[in-house]
Protein backbone atom coordinates (compact mmCIF):
# COMPACT_ATOMS: atom_id res chain seq x y z
CA UNK A 1 0.00 0.00 0.00
CA UNK A 2 1.50 3.29 -1.10
CA UNK A 3 -0.99 5.97 -0.11
CA UNK A 4 -0.18 9.54 0.89
CA UNK A 5 -2.84 11.67 2.56
CA UNK A 6 -1.00 14.93 1.86
CA UNK A 7 -1.04 14.33 -1.89
CA UNK A 8 -0.22 17.46 -3.87
CA UNK A 9 -0.99 19.90 -1.03
CA UNK A 10 2.11 21.96 -0.30
CA UNK A 11 0.40 23.71 2.62
CA UNK A 12 0.10 20.58 4.77
CA UNK A 13 2.69 18.71 6.82
CA UNK A 14 2.73 15.69 9.12
CA UNK A 15 3.21 16.78 12.75
CA UNK A 16 2.81 13.39 14.48
CA UNK A 17 2.93 9.69 13.53
CA UNK A 18 1.89 6.62 15.52
CA UNK A 19 2.07 2.97 14.43
CA UNK A 20 0.70 -0.24 15.90
CA UNK A 21 0.90 -3.52 13.99
CA UNK A 22 -1.24 -3.13 10.87
CA UNK A 23 -2.22 0.51 11.41
CA UNK A 24 -0.49 3.87 11.12
CA UNK A 25 -2.01 7.22 12.08
CA UNK A 26 -0.66 10.56 10.88
CA UNK A 27 -1.80 13.92 12.22
CA UNK A 28 -1.74 16.48 9.41
CA UNK A 29 -1.64 20.24 9.94
CA UNK A 30 -2.46 23.03 7.51
CA UNK A 31 0.32 25.58 7.88
CA UNK A 32 -1.91 28.49 6.89
CA UNK A 33 -5.42 28.84 5.49
CA UNK A 34 -5.14 30.78 2.24
CA UNK A 35 -8.68 30.78 0.92
CA UNK A 36 -10.01 34.06 2.34
CA UNK A 37 -12.50 35.65 -0.06
CA UNK A 38 -13.13 39.01 1.64
CA UNK A 39 -11.39 41.42 4.07
CA UNK A 40 -13.27 40.02 7.07
CA UNK A 41 -12.23 36.41 6.47
CA UNK A 42 -8.68 37.54 5.66
CA UNK A 43 -8.54 39.39 9.00
CA UNK A 44 -9.85 36.34 10.85
CA UNK A 45 -7.30 34.06 9.18
CA UNK A 46 -4.49 36.49 10.00
CA UNK A 47 -5.25 36.43 13.74
CA UNK A 48 -5.88 32.67 13.69
CA UNK A 49 -2.43 32.18 12.20
CA UNK A 50 -0.86 34.43 14.85
CA UNK A 51 -2.52 32.38 17.60
CA UNK A 52 -1.47 29.06 16.04
CA UNK A 53 -5.11 28.16 15.31
CA UNK A 54 -4.45 25.64 12.57
CA UNK A 55 -6.74 23.14 10.92
CA UNK A 56 -5.72 19.52 11.51
CA UNK A 57 -6.69 16.15 10.11
CA UNK A 58 -6.10 12.53 11.05
CA UNK A 59 -5.02 10.17 8.26
CA UNK A 60 -5.35 6.46 9.05
CA UNK A 61 -3.56 3.78 7.03
CA UNK A 62 -4.41 0.13 7.66
CA UNK A 63 -3.83 -3.35 6.31
CA UNK A 64 -6.61 -5.85 7.04
CA UNK A 65 -7.58 -3.93 10.13
CA UNK A 66 -10.52 -1.95 11.48
CA UNK A 67 -10.98 1.56 12.84
CA UNK A 68 -13.87 3.13 14.77
CA UNK A 69 -14.50 6.84 14.20
CA UNK A 70 -16.81 9.53 15.49
CA UNK A 71 -19.92 9.73 13.24
CA UNK A 72 -19.68 12.43 10.59
CA UNK A 73 -15.90 12.62 10.89
CA UNK A 74 -15.09 10.90 7.59
CA UNK A 75 -13.65 13.13 4.86
CA UNK A 76 -12.72 10.46 2.32
CA UNK A 77 -11.34 6.95 2.05
CA UNK A 78 -9.35 5.07 -0.52
CA UNK A 79 -8.66 1.38 -1.04
CA UNK A 80 -10.45 -1.89 -0.37
CA UNK A 81 -12.51 -0.67 2.57
CA UNK A 82 -16.07 -1.16 3.73
CA UNK A 83 -18.07 0.70 6.32
CA UNK A 84 -20.26 -1.04 8.89
CA UNK A 85 -22.44 0.63 11.49
CA UNK A 86 -20.92 -1.10 14.51
CA UNK A 87 -24.48 -1.73 15.75
CA UNK A 88 -26.49 -4.94 15.51
CA UNK A 89 -29.53 -6.42 17.19
CA UNK A 90 -27.37 -7.86 19.95
CA UNK A 91 -25.73 -4.61 21.04
CA UNK A 92 -28.28 -1.96 20.05
CA UNK A 93 -29.65 -1.38 23.56
CA UNK A 94 -26.16 -1.23 25.01
CA UNK A 95 -25.06 1.29 22.39
CA UNK A 96 -28.17 3.43 23.00
CA UNK A 97 -27.38 3.47 26.72
CA UNK A 98 -23.72 4.32 26.08
CA UNK A 99 -24.65 7.14 23.73
CA UNK A 100 -27.16 8.66 26.13
CA UNK A 101 -24.72 8.39 29.01
CA UNK A 102 -21.57 9.75 27.44
CA UNK A 103 -22.88 12.12 24.79
CA UNK A 104 -21.13 10.04 22.11
CA UNK A 105 -23.15 8.82 19.13
CA UNK A 106 -25.05 5.53 19.35
CA UNK A 107 -23.45 4.12 16.20
CA UNK A 108 -19.73 4.65 15.75
CA UNK A 109 -18.98 3.72 12.13
CA UNK A 110 -16.31 1.08 11.66
CA UNK A 111 -14.18 0.90 8.53
CA UNK A 112 -12.60 -2.45 7.72
CA UNK A 113 -10.09 -3.64 5.18
CA UNK A 114 -6.96 -2.27 3.57
CA UNK A 115 -6.56 1.35 2.55
CA UNK A 116 -6.50 4.93 3.79
CA UNK A 117 -9.08 6.97 5.69
CA UNK A 118 -8.79 10.74 6.11
CA UNK A 119 -11.01 12.40 8.71
CA UNK A 120 -12.58 15.86 8.60
CA UNK A 121 -10.44 18.90 9.42
CA UNK A 122 -10.86 20.34 12.91
CA UNK A 123 -9.46 23.28 14.86
CA UNK A 124 -9.23 21.04 17.93
CA UNK A 125 -5.89 19.48 18.83
CA UNK A 126 -5.58 15.79 17.93
CA UNK A 127 -3.77 13.65 20.51
CA UNK A 128 -2.65 10.11 19.65
CA UNK A 129 -1.66 7.39 22.09
CA UNK A 130 -1.23 3.62 22.08
CA UNK A 131 -2.90 1.43 24.68
CA UNK A 132 -1.48 -1.98 25.51
CA UNK A 133 -3.63 -5.02 26.23
CA UNK A 134 -5.76 -4.33 29.29
CA UNK A 135 -4.78 -0.66 29.59
CA UNK A 136 -7.72 1.68 30.15
CA UNK A 137 -8.15 5.43 29.98
CA UNK A 138 -11.13 7.47 31.19
CA UNK A 139 -11.62 10.65 29.15
CA UNK A 140 -13.97 13.61 29.11
CA UNK A 141 -17.15 13.35 27.10
CA UNK A 142 -16.67 14.34 23.47
CA UNK A 143 -12.93 13.66 23.38
CA UNK A 144 -13.15 10.36 21.50
CA UNK A 145 -12.33 10.80 17.80
CA UNK A 146 -11.05 7.45 16.50
CA UNK A 147 -9.67 4.13 17.74
CA UNK A 148 -8.22 0.97 16.29
CA UNK A 149 -10.80 -1.80 16.04
CA UNK A 150 -9.12 -3.84 18.78
CA UNK A 151 -9.85 -1.08 21.34
CA UNK A 152 -13.13 -1.09 23.25
CA UNK A 153 -15.06 2.18 23.67
CA UNK A 154 -17.81 2.23 26.29
CA UNK A 155 -19.52 4.28 28.99
CA UNK A 156 -17.77 4.58 32.35
CA UNK A 157 -19.98 5.19 35.39
CA UNK A 158 -18.47 7.12 38.31
CA UNK A 159 -17.92 4.77 41.22
CA UNK A 160 -19.19 7.05 43.99
CA UNK A 161 -21.85 9.67 44.52
CA UNK A 162 -19.45 12.51 45.26
CA UNK A 163 -17.63 12.29 41.93
CA UNK A 164 -20.87 11.85 39.99
CA UNK A 165 -22.70 14.78 41.60
CA UNK A 166 -19.90 17.23 42.41
CA UNK A 167 -16.90 16.40 40.20
CA UNK A 168 -18.03 18.41 37.19
CA UNK A 169 -17.62 15.38 34.90
CA UNK A 170 -21.18 14.05 35.10
CA UNK A 171 -22.29 10.56 36.05
CA UNK A 172 -20.69 9.00 32.98
CA UNK A 173 -17.47 9.51 31.07
CA UNK A 174 -15.93 7.54 28.20
CA UNK A 175 -13.76 4.47 28.80
CA UNK A 176 -11.32 3.24 26.14
CA UNK A 177 -9.55 -0.08 26.73
CA UNK A 178 -6.60 -1.40 24.76
CA UNK A 179 -4.95 -2.75 22.84
CA UNK A 180 -4.77 -0.28 19.98
CA UNK A 181 -4.18 3.24 18.78
CA UNK A 182 -6.49 6.04 19.92
CA UNK A 183 -7.06 9.58 18.63
CA UNK A 184 -8.57 12.15 21.01
CA UNK A 185 -9.87 15.65 20.30
CA UNK A 186 -8.59 18.15 22.85
CA UNK A 187 -9.27 21.83 23.41
CA UNK A 188 -5.66 22.25 24.57
CA UNK A 189 -2.43 21.12 22.86
CA UNK A 190 -0.28 18.35 24.29
CA UNK A 191 2.40 20.88 25.27
CA UNK A 192 -0.06 22.42 27.78
CA UNK A 193 -1.01 19.09 29.38
CA UNK A 194 0.85 18.03 32.53
CA UNK A 195 1.05 14.24 32.87
CA UNK A 196 1.13 13.43 36.58
CA UNK A 197 2.49 9.98 37.44
CA UNK A 198 1.02 8.58 40.66
CA UNK A 199 2.47 5.57 42.47
CA UNK A 200 0.09 4.68 45.27
CA UNK A 201 -0.21 8.42 45.80
CA UNK A 202 -2.86 11.14 46.09
CA UNK A 203 -3.45 14.17 43.86
CA UNK A 204 -5.90 16.94 44.83
CA UNK A 205 -7.09 19.32 42.13
CA UNK A 206 -9.12 22.50 42.65
CA UNK A 207 -11.38 22.27 39.61
CA UNK A 208 -12.31 19.87 36.83
CA UNK A 209 -9.39 20.41 34.45
CA UNK A 210 -8.29 16.77 34.42
CA UNK A 211 -8.95 15.54 30.88
CA UNK A 212 -7.75 11.93 31.23
CA UNK A 213 -6.88 9.37 33.87
CA UNK A 214 -5.82 5.75 33.62
CA UNK A 215 -7.94 2.89 34.90
CA UNK A 216 -5.97 2.38 38.12
CA UNK A 217 -6.89 5.82 39.46
CA UNK A 218 -9.84 6.28 41.82
CA UNK A 219 -11.70 9.61 41.53
CA UNK A 220 -13.63 11.25 44.39
CA UNK A 221 -14.67 14.74 45.49
CA UNK A 222 -13.79 15.75 49.03
CA UNK A 223 -13.53 18.79 51.31
CA UNK A 224 -10.24 20.65 50.98
CA UNK A 225 -9.84 20.59 54.77
CA UNK A 226 -10.84 18.00 57.35
CA UNK A 227 -13.47 20.25 58.90
CA UNK A 228 -16.28 22.28 57.36
CA UNK A 229 -14.87 25.40 59.07
CA UNK A 230 -11.42 24.75 57.63
CA UNK A 231 -12.84 24.38 54.13
CA UNK A 232 -14.83 27.60 54.52
CA UNK A 233 -11.83 29.58 55.80
CA UNK A 234 -9.54 28.33 53.04
CA UNK A 235 -11.97 29.51 50.38
CA UNK A 236 -11.40 26.32 48.38
CA UNK A 237 -14.35 24.20 49.56
CA UNK A 238 -14.32 20.98 47.54
CA UNK A 239 -11.46 19.47 45.54
CA UNK A 240 -11.24 16.62 43.05
CA UNK A 241 -9.11 13.83 44.51
CA UNK A 242 -7.27 11.16 42.50
CA UNK A 243 -5.77 8.16 44.30
CA UNK A 244 -3.91 5.10 43.15
CA UNK A 245 -1.24 4.17 40.64
CA UNK A 246 -1.29 5.49 37.10
CA UNK A 247 -1.54 8.79 35.24
CA UNK A 248 -3.70 11.89 35.51
CA UNK A 249 -3.55 14.40 32.65
CA UNK A 250 -4.09 17.97 33.83
CA UNK A 251 -4.88 20.82 31.44
CA UNK A 252 -4.98 24.02 33.57
CA UNK A 253 -5.33 26.29 30.54
CA UNK A 254 -8.59 24.65 29.47
CA UNK A 255 -10.44 27.06 31.76
CA UNK A 256 -8.93 30.00 29.88
CA UNK A 257 -10.19 28.66 26.55
CA UNK A 258 -13.61 27.86 28.01
CA UNK A 259 -13.95 31.39 29.40
CA UNK A 260 -13.28 32.75 25.91
CA UNK A 261 -16.11 30.71 24.47
CA UNK A 262 -14.05 27.90 22.95
CA UNK A 263 -16.16 24.91 21.97
CA UNK A 264 -15.26 21.24 21.43
CA UNK A 265 -17.35 21.39 18.24
CA UNK A 266 -15.02 23.93 16.59
CA UNK A 267 -14.65 21.88 13.45
CA UNK A 268 -14.03 22.86 9.88
CA UNK A 269 -16.17 20.04 8.53
CA UNK A 270 -19.71 19.01 9.20
CA UNK A 271 -19.25 16.56 12.08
Amino acid sequence: MNYNAIGTRENVKVIDTSECKSMKIEILEYQKLLGGRNPYSAQMMYFMDKQNMKARQAAIYMENDCVKVEPGALSYMRGNLEMVSGVNAGNLLGRMFTGAATGEAVAQPEYRGTGMIVLEPTFMHLLTLELNMGEEIIVDKGMFFAAQGSANVSAYMQKNLSSAALGGEGIFQTSIKGPGLVVLESMVPMCEIDIIELNNDTLKVDGNFSVLRTGGINFTVERSAKSLLGSAVSGEGLVNVYRGTGQVWLAPTIKVYQSMGASPSSTVGAH
